[in-house]
């Protein structure tokens, strides 16, 4: 029996002893337990409260890890294994199967022919070509090759290994495994070969007697149907060329010598169709048109023995009357790789006849063979393709082994060692892995797996995913790896990702179509996972739940827009009524409650009546506009404090004094303080306080109305009469003179030439505090220009101490160290203090005018909402809105068109538009405020990795 090392016990006794806050939470419940117990049943016995403890300890620590585990990357440890090199095949085998691990190579002076396990490697590779061989011949029948199930329980299933091999009980090791896949393996690609090589040459067979069978057909029914024409049309000719004394009477020998005059000789063959006209026209020059062809196709196409692909050919007859020509129209016949046949005397036709009849006996002979052939090479294929992946994912598997393993370092005979990064809390999995693999081995040299210090500074990152938070860290890692144990972006990206899509893409029916998609990927997931994706329907189904969630925000945000399809829905009933119940355009519509009053607020989104007002444009485009900053200076903010936590984990005082501080004090005082001006002029009652200002006859209708709510002297939304002026008054009771100014009528003496009663124009007011500092035209409370000079001191002092701050204490922190070296090593400090100055003043740079333009940036949510609502009004009036009152053919033509154009334009390009510009504003906008990516990957040594990258492959 093993006992247990001091670190083990010590692991052992902090887990069994809770902390503080848990042991005081359990002790009152333990000892009122024990009470009752006691009292009820005797004694408690003493195995159970250090049961209850523990299982509550756990809980808790499994609680408080789900909790952290995505927002920093998982502990790593730096590890040394020494292994015994029988027992090292199966360490790794059980290694792999963890995904824990990411191997060091401890052999980086050795080229990969010098390793020590070069040569299985090499067996595996030639496997892998023999099975690679084995998938192109089941292609080439169609078939399909049968998946070898689940990655996960191929891996921790040994029988697999057994059922594909065909060994003997138990698992065989390492060796044995090569060997008996190489026996098994080879004997299958000589047969396939030897198949091959003999359908090859049957095919050849096969088609020259098809070829033979097409020139003797069609050269018969050339000399049977053209040859007698030419022969008549060319003695036609002879004898109007004859002179006037040849005789009438002709001897037999004349007969006989114009006979054999007028005979031509002739080449056939079989050409590819392709090359048809470039044959055609090197015969034509090569023989200066002095010989005569024809072509006809063969109507079946023919396979090409090599390649198996079909090919259209064509027969070809030519005749000339040289020898010289002869032999260039050979030449021709092999340099285009035509096929030549020799016929008999065409005017013999019983010898052509039997002819015939022997090749087309020979033609369904061969083509008997040939199908046989065929059928045995389609089942041994539908046998391979019944293995064949198995049998890659082995052989894949015991490559990765073997790659490993070139890894570690023989510094002892019979014992190997390696290095690499582990995650902390499978430390006791690999150590338990290790010590099994040596146990089975029933090794007397024991193996030895312990913490070692660390190579270099940054470990690997890794984070803990799952089908749900996968995408979003992908979407991370594609721009840049987090830093060990750096504030993940993908914690905040899973949530404001969608939701800024949603902002962007905002309507109700749009977005429905997109939910829908998502939710019909989750219905199928189970059978997707298992399935072969190509790579966009994969694309697909990694980002179910991301699609889902941008659906469900897209619905949300056009609730709030209270917009589908470029209409307003009339959910609640609207709260602004017209005086008529047929209003015309220009009328006027009025809210059925006071202002501030609950029945004037419409409960959920945007009252629909907006959306037929005549100003429908400009209250979008104000309140799209102000809700786009306020959500970029809320993101920007949220990745600067993750800054400051950041600086404050990793213990970088000054990163925290002297960057982190200033940042905030900047964003807070200009960016933060404008969010600020744009609630309080949100909940501001302008219509009270620009009514405080106006001069009113005391003998009107609109003397007395509800809708003045200003506190004067004490007093809310009381009305007071004047004596002299004009005639009129203000509310509050200022006498009217004619020729007052909006300062002299407004009772709020907040300065300025608004004094607080005009609303102001956020963007002017925002511009002049730096330019105009101390003066506020239109200020909206009391002390305004005030404020804003105390803002623009707080960030101009931090922009200074943002740039010179940190590197004056580290070149303080190098004076100390630095005291007492030489020269040399002065220059060096002096150039690295250099280097700290320009770095830190890029810092600076970037972010004061980052935090200017990055809120421009931010504007592209209300452009492109605004993008997509227009765009959706014009298909929706003139695919639509036009047609409906024409006839039902019009009607179904423009639905055929809204239809088109909103699939087209909206739910595809547009979609993609809003999620290119949602990964930008997270890319650029927020991560620059704290993200560094510069890390780097945790690649562990996976079995499941590596066969997962396999399949997506095929």
């Amino acid at each position: 029996m093993m006992l247990p090392t001091p670190l083990e016990r010590k692991a052992h006794d902090e887990f069994m002893s809770p902390p503080r806050a848990v042991r005081k939470i359990i002790q009152p419940e333990e000892e009122d337990k024990k009470q009752k117990l006691t009292k009820a049943d005797g004694a408690l016995p003493h195995t159970h409260q250090p049961l209850f403890v523990f299982t509550l300890q756990l809980s808790y620590y499994q609680e408080k890890a789900k909790m952290s585990r995505w927002f920093r990357s998982e502990h790593m440890e730096y590890i040394s294994l020494i292994v015994n090199e029988d027992a090292a095949h199966d360490c790794l085998a059980d290694l792999g199967k963890l995904s824990a691990i990411q191997f060091t190579d401890l052999n980086p002076d050795l080229t990969p022919f010098q390793r020590r396990y070069v040569s299985y490697v090499r067996r595996c590779d030639e496997l892998e070509r023999k099975l690679r061989f084995f998938a192109n011949e089941c292609d080439n029948f169609g078939l399909n090759l049968e998946t070898a199930g689940d990655i996960d329980t191929f891996l921790q299933s040994p029988a697999s290994v057994r059922t594909s091999l065909g060994s003997g009980k138990g698992e065989p090791t390492g060796t044995q495994l090569l060997e008996s896949l190489e026996v098994e393996l080879e004997g299958y690609e000589s047969q396939l070969k030897e198949l091959n090589a003999y359908s090859e040459k049957l095919t050849r067979e096969y088609n020259e007697k098809v070829e033979l069978q097409e020139v003797l057909e069609k050269a018969r029914r050339f000399f049977m149907t053209d040859a007698p024409r030419l022969a008549v049309s060319e003695l036609s000719g002879g004898r109007k060329g004859t002179g006037s004394n040849q005789g009438l009477l002709a001897g037999a020998h004349d007969v006989e010598a114009r006979d054999l005059d007028m005979r031509f000789s002739s080449i056939t063959g079989v050409v590819s169709t392709d090359e048809k006209v470039r044959f055609e026209r090197m015969i034509f020059r090569a023989t200066r048109g002095n010989c005569y062809v024809r072509f006809a196709p063969i109507k079946q196409p023919i396979t090409d023995p090599e390649t198996g692909n079909l090919i259209e050919k064509c027969v070809f007859i030519v005749f000339f009357k040289s020898l010289a020509i002869e032999n260039k129209l050979k030449k021709i016949c092999d340099a285009f790789l035509a096929h030549r046949y020799s016929l008999p005397d065409m005017d013999d036709a019983p010898s052509v006849d039997r002819m015939l009849t022997e090749n087309a006996q020979e033609l369904v002979d061969s083509r008997t063979v040939l199908l046989k052939n065929q059928d045995t090479r389609f089942r041994l294929c539908q046998m391979l393709a019944q293995h064949t992946e198995r049998w890659t994912w082995i052989v894949l598997r015991e490559k990765a082994v073997y790659h490993t393993l070139n890894m570690f370092k023989a510094d002892v005979s019979g014992m190997l060692r390696g290095e690499g990064w582990v995650i902390s809390e499978s430390f006791e999995d690999i150590r338990m892995s290790v010590n099994r693999a040596h146990s089975d081995m029933d090794s007397n040299m024991p193996s030895h797996v312990d913490q070692v210090p660390k190579p270099w500074p940054t470990p690997p990152t890794h984070f803990t995913t799952n089908k749900f938070t996968y995408g979003y860290q992908e979407f991370v890692n594609t721009y840049g790896i987090p830093r060990y144990r750096e504030a993940n972006p993908a914690l905040f990206t899973a949530a404001t990702f969608p939701f800024l899509f949603g902002v962007m893409y905002g309507d109700i029916g749009h977005g429905l179509f997109l939910f829908c998609s998502g939710l019909y990927l989750l219905w199928n997931e189970e059978k997707n996972d298992k399935a072969k994706l190509d790579e966009m329907t994969g694309g697909l189904h990694t980002g179910r739940y991301m699609i889902t969630m941008m659906g469900f925000f897209a619905v949300y945000a056009g609730l709030v827009y209270n917009d589908c399809f470029s209409l307003g829905l009339n959910l609640f009933g609207s709260r602004w009524v017209f005086s008529s119940d047929e209003p015309e355009e220009g009328d006027v519509a009025q809210m059925t409650g006071q202002y501030g009053d609950g029945d004037s607020v419409y409960p959920f989104g945007l009252d629909p009546m907006w959306h037929i007002a005549s100003n429908e444009l400009l209250f979008f485009n104000s309140f799209k506009m102000k809700l786009s900053v306020i959500f970029g200076i809320f993101q920007m903010f949220t990745g600067t404090c993750l800054k400051g936590i950041n600086a404050i984990y990793f213990g970088k005082r000054l990163d925290f004094l002297f960057e982190f501080l200033p940042m905030v004090a900047f964003a807070c005082s200009l960016f933060v303080y404008m969010v600020v001006l744009i609630f309080m002029k949100w909940s501001i009652n302008w219509n009270s306080r620009m009514l405080s200002a106006t001069c009113i006859d005391p003998a009107s209708d609109g003397w007395g109305s509800a809708d003045y709510q200003e506190t004067v002297n004490g007093q809310t939304g009381v009305w007071v009469k004047c004596n002299g002026g004009d005639g009129t008054c203000t509310p509050w009771g200022y006498a009217c003179q004619g020729n007052d100014s909006l300062a002299d009528k407004c009772p709020l003496n907040y300065g300025g030439s608004g004094d607080g009663c005009q609303p102001p124009n956020l963007i002017t007011s925002l511009i002049n505090i730096a330019l105009a500092p101390g003066s506020v035209d239109e200020p909206m409370y009391e002390g305004q220009a005030g404020m804003q000079n105390i803002l623009l001191a707080i960030a101009g002092i931090s922009v200074p101490i943002l740039l010179l701050a940190k590197p004056y204490f580290l070149s303080k922190e190098a004076a100390s160290h630095a005291h007492g070296h030489d020269d040399d090593e002065e220059e060096q400090e002096e150039h690295g203090f250099g280097e700290i100055i320009i770095h830190q003043a890029i810092e600076t740079i970037e972010f004061v005018l980052g935090m200017v333009s990055n809120t421009a940036s931010y504007l592209r949510l209300w452009a492109l909402s605004l993008a997509h609502s227009e765009l959706a009004t014009v298909f929706w009036e003139k695919a639509m809105l036009s047609t409906l009152n024409l006839n039902w053919f019009a009607t179904f033509i423009g639905y055929g068109v809204f239809a088109g154009t909103t699939f087209g334009v909206l739910l595809m390009m547009d979609v993609l538009e809003c999620f290119l510009h949602a990964l930008r504003l997270h890319w650029v906008e927020f991560q620059n405020k704290f993200f560094a990516a510069d890390g780097i990957r945790f690649a562990p040594y996976s079995f499941k990795q590596i066969l997962a990258d396999a399949s997506s492959a095929h």
